[in-house]
């Protein structure tokens, strides 16, 4: 309890040194404390001999005197692990490390001279990182701290995982790594002495086994995720289909059928005609699926081959015409 007091007292300490003044109430929102709990921490750092300042009145704040200033800027271990999520305070956050990365950041930024420490304010003020995309948020999966957990200190764990078409599983696991695309966490993982994926949000439950496992030493989690991705892409996207698109079509390749779509097209696209059309081999799922990709593209796109799609697609505008008169 003494340490989290300490640490806090510091925040403190490095919030005023860097901010210049600020009230009781910001105080406590940054610390996420009760505003009684700010006024304790202030009283006992003016006791350490702290020159705390605390303007009176309704727009009251506390400040530092005299330029004072300290050099007590010690990372914790947890802290140096989270600025690896500087840039991504989202991930941060549903790692659990969103308190912690901001300590971490706070006893940088209070360790730069004052010129560097303006330039950092500039940057963060001129350049954020947003990792979801348009259409969906950060997956909520409840698991993901005890998973991070277990990741970094080498823990086994037992899992109760929900696949893909609602069935529930027990794994024994050796967690590797964890990697977020697209607002979704995934975890690679040892079972049954092969690397496997798995999607975070199915952890329904994890219990930890009490015991600790070596990691492979060739294993390199970037490698393993680009391997893995490649061969998902081709399982997701098993057919291909010859189509004639049209210059706008192109410009939408890669908003509907995101960078599989889009390495086709740079690919296998023959030149332009005189109406600017090309034709391109595209990855499509199987079946309604495959359908459905296409039709998105309207009357930019034309289906060549294979037969049975083209005839699938014509029927589906034919339909459509019917319904327009």
């Amino acid at each position: 309890m003494k340490v989290v007091r300490a640490s806090r007292l510091l925040s403190v300490l490095l919030l005023l040194q860097n901010r210049g003044r600020m009230t009781a109430r910001e105080l406590a929102d940054e610390l996420e404390v009760s505003v009684r709990t700010v006024y304790r921490d202030v009283e006992a750092l003016s006791a350490a001999g702290v020159p705390v300042y605390a303007d009176r009145g309704r727009a009251g704040a506390y400040r530092l005197l005299g330029g004072y200033r300290t050099r007590l800027t010690g990372l914790s271990e947890a802290e140096a692990r989270a600025l690896a999520l500087a840039g991504l305070p989202a991930a941060a956050s549903e790692l659990g490390l969103g308190t912690v990365l901001a300590a971490a950041q706070l006893k940088l930024h209070a360790a730069l001279p004052e010129e560097l420490r303006h330039r950092a304010g500039e940057l963060a003020q001129r350049f954020h990182v947003d990792v979801p995309g348009w259409h969906r948020e950060i997956e909520h999966a409840s698991a993901l701290a005890a998973v991070a957990d277990a990741v970094w200190h080498a823990k086994r764990v037992r899992v109760r995982y929900r696949r893909w078409d609602g069935s529930a599983v027990e794994r024994d696991l050796d967690p590797l790594g964890l990697v977020l695309k697209a607002g979704a966490w995934y975890l690679a993982a040892r079972c049954d002495g092969s690397v496997r994926t798995y999607r975070v949000s199915r952890v329904d439950a994890l219990v930890e086994l009490g015991e600790t496992f070596d990691r492979p030493d060739d294993f390199d989690l970037a490698d393993y995720w680009r391997t893995w991705s490649e061969g998902f892409e081709r399982r997701l996207y098993p057919e291909t289909a010859r189509v004639r698109l049209s210059p706008l079509g192109c410009e939408l390749v890669p908003f509907l059928l995101g960078s599989v779509g889009a390495r086709a097209l740079r690919e296998t696209a023959t030149s332009p005609d005189r109406d600017g059309w090309v034709t391109v081999e595209l990855p499509v799922e199987t079946g309604a699926p495959a359908l459905a990709q296409l039709l998105q593209f309207g009357a930019e796109l034309e289906v060549l081959a294979p037969p049975e799609l083209r005839r699938r697609v014509s029927d589906v505008v034919v339909r459509m015409g019917s319904h327009y008169g």
